[in-house]
């Protein structure tokens, strides 16, 4: 019996011990799982913070290349707006004439760069300059009446068959129109209007024929051709029909002039033109003059230096 208790206290005491075994076993796995459950929600929080950061950066970084699309857009449109102003404003440049942005002082800036050579015209003509004898021949037949308002100035185109023989060569007679006042001076002196006459030599040189114009007491009537038919408004060249004038009688009676080498007294101001200014004066009456200057008043290019040139003798 005594055995047999022995046994039995053996036994419960393994039991025991089995027993804690088994607790201690269950708490270590029990300590391991809520030790790893942190460690894995901590992974797993850091995972999603890691992929939450790069879905931020990915949209910042498209934000970013948005905008810089609408930037490249809004500038590439402004460019193309700025390109289609400056044509804007090509196609639609300054044209010359005799005031603002147009006027003669600026002629050089706006496509005429020969404006601002140094063998110009109009100049003045000073009291000693030399006066040549009239060594001009002119051969003026009459012309039908073919006659413009060009918007600078009245204009009258000639027929063929007319010209001047001077200085060893011929000069075909192209075209003549008027100023007012002046553009020449003599002895700084403005007169009320001039004529001037273009020529042409078969090989390109021109030669202007300049007539300074007065005012008298009587209607001129070699003139009252043109003056009957000036056109108010700018436009077409117009043909008169039963019209005719000759550019013989616009001339004064003694054709003694200055002799001078200069340019066109509009643009483009071609150089190299023979200037030949009469002397002497024809006269229109006041009101053919005001008649003219209800048109065009002021359509005369300011003097330009002389520079080095000298009158010919």
């Amino acid at each position: 019996m005594k055995r047999f208790g022995k046994m039995k206290h053996f036994g419960i005491l393994i039991a025991v011990l089995m027993a804690v075994m088994f607790l201690g076993c269950a708490s270590e796995e029990v300590s391991e799982g809520a030790t790893e459950t942190p460690a894995q929600t901590a992974g797993e929080g850091e995972h999603t913070e890691t992929g939450g950061e790069a879905e931020a950066g990915a949209e910042e970084e498209a934000g970013e290349a948005e905008a810089g699309a609408e930037e490249e857009a809004g500038e590439a449109e402004a460019g193309a707006e700025e390109e289609a102003e400056e044509e804007e404003v090509h196609a639609g440049e300054v044209h010359w004439g005799y005031e603002g942005e147009g006027a003669p002082e600026h002629w050089s800036e706006i496509g005429y760069p020969d404006c601002a050579g140094t063998a110009q015209s109009p100049i003045d003509i000073p009291a000693d300059a030399p006066v040549h004898a009239a060594e001009i021949t002119f051969n003026y037949n009459p012309s039908e009446l073919n006659i413009v308002n060009n918007g600078h100035t009245i204009k009258v185109e000639y027929d063929e068959g007319s010209s001047i023989e001077v200085e060893g060569k011929t000069f075909k007679l192209l075209q003549f129109h008027f100023h007012a006042p002046s553009e020449h001076t003599i002895n700084n002196e403005y007169y009320d209007m001039e004529l001037h006459l273009v020529h042409q030599s078969d090989d390109g040189e021109y030669a202007v024929v300049g007539v300074m114009i007065t005012e008298g007491e009587e209607d001129n009537s070699a003139y009252a051709p043109v003056w009957e038919n000036m056109p108010a408004e700018e436009g077409d060249v117009m043909t008169i029909e039963g019209v005719s004038v000759n550019a013989m009688d616009l001339l004064p009676e003694e054709t003694t002039y200055y002799r001078y080498d200069g340019s066109f007294t509009t643009p483009p101001c071609t150089e190299g033109v023979n200037w030949f200014v009469l002397n002497n004066p024809v006269e229109l009456s006041g009101t053919q003059i005001s008649a003219f200057e209800e048109i065009y008043s002021g359509n005369n290019r300011p003097v330009q230096p002389l520079n080095e040139r000298t009158f010919m003798e």
